[in-house]
């Protein structure tokens, strides 16, 4: 059961600055670490992945104790909004402003933040881009592994912390448990940039929303099944 407070589903879209835009050592060094010709041409269009070449432009929040949501897009500056997709509010700004907010509102009373792969992807993504910004988070989603607590990851808690050999995307589990997929609808995780770079970002924002919507309602068919007797391990 999650700590006294609040529970948060949390998912990101990132995307990669262009690759001309970067210095040639970091552009010679990213090369170098690629093993073959195939690899190495498909750096410029995987630096949305890194956080050190790319930035968060949507952020998906959704309060399962409180039923609410909340989606942080890139663009104008307009704080919230009644402007999302269905059931959640928006809040523009810039990276910057999406950050401080969103660490914000997790510090008010986050006693567990849910993801999907988050703590190898969404977790240490929003902390370090958050710190090259200069954004002190406020819930550290990078910690302790088998924990659940502060940050519980339903990829390590369907793998039971790595000990099954398999590991599926949320699409594969969604369908398994006779969830709606957040696949499907003319965008997937890997053609964000491609949405991004046309300007479609209100479409990435609702991709995003589904993933959360989707994440939340795994997370309800776990919580009174597997995580109690995860959290009362050892």
């Amino acid at each position: 059961m999650a700590a006294r407070g609040h529970t948060y589903v949390v998912d990101i879209e990132t995307a990669g600055v262009p690759w001309k835009a970067l210095d040639e050592p970091t552009r010679e060094y990213l090369l170098g670490r690629a093993n073959s010709e195939g690899e190495k041409e498909a750096v410029p269009h995987r630096l949305g992945l890194d956080p050190g070449t790319g930035r968060v432009i949507v952020i998906g929040m959704r309060n399962v104790t409180a039923d609410r949501g909340g989606v942080f897009v890139e663009g104008k500056s307009r704080g919230w909004t009644d402007a999302g997709p269905p059931g959640f509010k928006r809040f523009d700004g810039d990276e910057r402003e999406l950050l401080t907010e969103f660490w914000r509102m997790l510090g008010q009373n986050a006693a567990r933040v849910v993801t999907y792969n988050g703590r190898q992807f969404d977790g240490p993504y929003l902390m370090l881009r958050s710190a090259i910004l200069g954004i002190a988070p406020t819930v550290n989603l990078a910690g302790y592994r088998f924990a659940l607590n502060p940050h519980c990851d339903l990829a390590e808690v369907l793998t039971f912390f790595g000990a099954t050999r398999t590991n599926y995307r949320l699409d594969y589990w969604c369908r398994r448990f006779g969830i709606t997929s957040p696949k499907g609808e003319g965008i997937d995780g890997s053609r964000v940039q491609e949405f991004y770079e046309a300007g479609r970002i209100d479409e990435i924002a609702e991709y995003c929303t589904r993933d959360v919507l989707a994440t939340a309602e795994l997370y309800a068919r776990l919580e009174h099944t597997l995580l109690p007797l995860l959290a009362a391990r050892g």
